[in-house]
């Protein structure tokens, strides 16, 4: 399993992460976006030493797309700054159970216990606010592609709130499927990050293709997508 490089200079480096693929390294000892990236980086550069490298955001393990990591330690702060005050901007499609018509923005208050997240009142202590909005982008052999667009970034978000419709995403067991994916992995993709530079201040849009997996049902995106 690699991470096929999306985009790179001296500050950062984007990769498109397959699902099944752990962001961070964990307990597992599996290996990870940011193991597989730092070799790729030691072996391009013949760097003897430790590879320096910046986690500022995650997908989920089952989740593919867009990652954007941080080469040095000021471009870490800045970019995870980013990624706090909510000024990325965040583009998903997931192919959901069902029929969705039409498009819309939803507002849930979650919370997550033993791995899992669920829709509880806005009175809840522990209660987070969750803001996507989402547009129907087509159906294919009863499920429906929805283009994404996160507000906030939640863990399980994305999963949490379309299931709480009635409309899990497809493999996604954990929250109601009834439909595999792949085998093992859910039908969640990042495809469009945008970041402002952590030096040169400009938007940067990083955009990742579909997985092959996706090709038997989606073989080719609707336009704009």
């Amino acid at each position: 399993m690699r991470c096929a490089v999306l985009y790179e200079d001296n500050h950062l480096v984007a990769v498109s992460k397959p699902a099944g693929l752990l962001s961070q390294g964990d307990r597992t000892g599996d290996h990870s976006v940011v193991t597989l990236t730092k070799a790729y980086l030691k072996e391009k550069y013949h760097k003897p030493g430790n590879v320096y490298l910046g986690l500022v955001h995650r997908l989920d393990r089952p989740v593919s797309g867009v990652m954007i990591l941080a080469r040095t330690s000021k471009a870490a702060r800045r970019l995870s700054l980013q990624f706090k005050e909510r000024t990325t901007h965040k583009h998903y499609l997931a192919l959901v159970e069902g029929g969705l018509e039409g498009e819309g923005r939803w507002r849930d208050f979650l919370i997550k216990t033993r791995g899992t997240a669920r829709v509880v009142a806005n009175t809840h202590p522990l209660a987070k606010a969750a803001l996507l909005s989402w547009k129907t982008a087509g159906h294919v052999r009863g499920c429906t592609l929805v283009s994404v667009t996160l507000h906030t970034g939640r863990a399980h978000q994305i999963r949490c709130q379309i299931a709480h419709r009635g409309h899990p995403v497809l493999g996604d067991m954990r929250y109601g499927a009834e439909r595999t994916f792949d085998g093992r992995n859910v039908a969640l993709h990042s495809r469009t990050l945008v970041v402002q530079h952590p030096v040169r201040k400009i938007p940067v849009t990083i955009t990742a293709p579909l997985p092959e997996t996706w090709h038997p049902w989606v073989p080719r995106l609707p336009a704009g997508l």
